[in-house]
């Protein structure tokens, strides 16, 4: 831009004198972000590149010989027709996670999480539900309680060093919330209604998975080393394996839960 100033009555135009300092200041400042940046994306590439995945299936069996007739699983009489059991396959809301400390920075998200309250959604509606029934979050999650009913609800919990009492509200009165403190199964109960229950699984670390549909499961990113994985349900003994994590690639660990491994009276 050209450069015009006064000398008495004289007007003097010319290019302004280019400041060499501040130009070379710039430089060096945009060769130290750009520095900065090059070696923060090698950090972080070679912390990606030094992680693992868990994978695998969690399925769940039940006694054998347990319908045989002829050991009294006399299911067809009048009796016991219908006599509501366990479906072993059909079950779900299995957890899989690492058990302890993983030496790692992590912490709970900031973002906090939702267990919803609303009705189901089939043709006989039988009172209010929680969604999800299993819900595994880390230590110091921030868990939100929104009402979806037009009608009141109560949640609460009287887990050991988990409990809460949110009180009565309906779907209009404001978000309610409850931040984990203490690792542990907390059982969540509303007061109103008697099938309305769910659990939060509060964890230590961040590597955790619950299974889809069909029983499978995605642990990614974890640091390589070794570590106690358990596969947990909520009605089944839980199933603890010892697993050595690389530093890249899958490791595949199924589990099979049932009643089993448990001691004889």
């Amino acid at each position: 831009m050209p450069d015009c100033s006064s000398r008495g009555n004289e007007v003097v135009t010319g290019p302004r004198p280019i400041d060499a300092s501040r130009d070379s200041s710039l430089v060096t400042s945009a060769a130290t972000i750009y520095g900065l940046a090059a070696l923060l994306l090698c950090i972080l590439s070679l912390t990606t590149s030094r992680a693992g995945t868990i994978s695998g299936t969690v399925k769940a069996q039940g006694k054998e010989g347990a319908d045989d007739p002829a050991c009294g699983g006399k299911y067809a009489s009048r009796q016991f027709k219908f006599a509501e059991r366990v479906n072993y396959e059909e079950m779900h809301d299995f957890v899989v996670y690492i058990e302890g400390h993983v030496g790692t920075n992590t912490t709970a998200p900031d973002k906090p999480v939702q267990v919803v309250t609303s009705r189901p959604s089939s043709v006989l509606q039988k009172g209010a539900m929680f969604e999800p029934h299993v819900l595994p979050v880390m230590r110091g999650t921030k868990v939100e309680w929104p009402n979806h009913d037009e009608i009141y609800h109560n949640v609460f919990s009287f887990s050991e060093g988990n409990a809460f009492d949110l009180g009565l509200y309906k779907k209009d009165d404001g978000l309610k919330s409850v931040t984990f403190t203490n690792t542990g199964r907390v059982d969540v109960f509303c007061s109103i209604h008697s099938r309305m229950n769910c659990i939060v699984l509060v964890l230590e670390n961040p590597f955790f998975a619950s299974t889809d549909s069909k029983g499978k499961y995605l642990i990614q990113n974890v640091p390589p080393g070794t570590y106690k994985l358990k596969a947990w349900h909520e009605r089944l003994p839980s199933l603890t394996k010892e697993i050595t994590v690389a530093e890249s690639g899958d490791l595949k660990v199924d589990f099979t839960l049932g009643i089993m491994n448990l001691p004889k009276p």
